[in-house]
């Protein structure tokens, strides 16, 4: 069923008020695709219909499936390399140095938008080669956030894909990952340091306990976002990063006219924002 532009206009907003993610007209066909799934799963015959449903005491339960549709969640292992290498051989030592001159050897990183955990896990296989040597003694925390619940348990399972394995060097994939009929199971110790939940980024009120973090990823998230939505959601992300922590979008994000707080810093291949 063809979408009017009012039953847009109002999906379009409620879905806004809920998440930040703002569909454009552009966008119209897309969302229309999307619905058309849910309201054929939950037996309601017009958009309007659909609305209403999302309104009602039952609303709530639907909303995680329509979450699900809606969001993106293409990602991969070593997804963005001049990142990774950025991080762990200029970011990652001054870090470690700041903090252990006030004697806290403790590193906090977020993966918000962390899809199916690829990029927390790649994170968590970095450091675990630093464990012997920059990270000696210290304690390692990884958070991953995202809003689609049925992500959130595929992260926590750490079993995935040929495909979400293809750019693991070989060193770590031999040490760090295990094959299983067609199946590839990250070792328990990669899995250790990292912990998943569902979280909405457009949630004042959970956005700001997410406190202290010394990096913080949030990849390909802000496209989906107008100005207003992303400046609000990237103000959390500023005043949860510590003093000299780093925040990294995707490679064609900016903050430009967004937040102009942050300090770009540059290095082979790419950008990450320094508070």
């Amino acid at each position: 069923m063809a979408i009017s532009d009012r039953d847009f206009e109002q999906l379009r907003d409620f879905i806004y008020n809920i998440c930040g993610m703002y569909f454009h007209a552009t966008k119209k066909y897309f969302l229309e695709s999307r619905l058309a799934r849910r309201m054929e799963a939950t037996g309601t015959r017009t958009h309007n219909d659909y609305y209403l449903l999302l309104r009602s005491p039952r609303g709530t339960e639907e909303l995680k499936y329509l979450m699900d549709e809606i969001t993106t969640n293409e990602t991969y292992f070593f997804r963005n390399v001049p990142q990774l290498n950025a991080l762990e051989t200029k970011l990652l030592p001054e870090i470690v140095a700041t903090k252990s001159k006030i004697g806290f050897r403790k590193l906090r990183i977020w993966s918000a938008a962390s899809s199916s955990g690829e990029e927390a896990y790649t994170l968590s296989m970095i450091l675990l080669e630093k464990r012997s040597t920059l990270l000696k003694d210290w304690i390692i925390e990884i958070v991953g956030t995202d809003i689609n619940e049925t992500v959130v348990a595929q992260a926590k399972e750490g079993v995935y894909s040929a495909y979400s394995v293809r750019n693991i060097p070989e060193m770590y994939k031999r040490k760090y990952i295990r094959e299983d009929n067609g199946k590839f199971i990250l070792a328990p110790e990669v899995k250790k340091f990292v912990s998943f939940n569902k979280l909405n980024l457009y949630d004042d009120s959970k956005m700001i306990f997410m406190k202290s973090f010394d990096i913080i990823f949030c990849a390909n998230v802000l496209i989906y976002f107008d100005t207003a939505s992303k400046s609000k959601v990237v103000q959390h992300f500023y005043n949860n990063l510590q003093p000299y922590g780093y925040f990294f979008v995707g490679q064609s994000e900016s903050l430009h006219g967004v937040n102009d707080k942050f300090k770009t810093v540059h290095f082979p291949g790419g950008f990450a924002y320094k508070k």
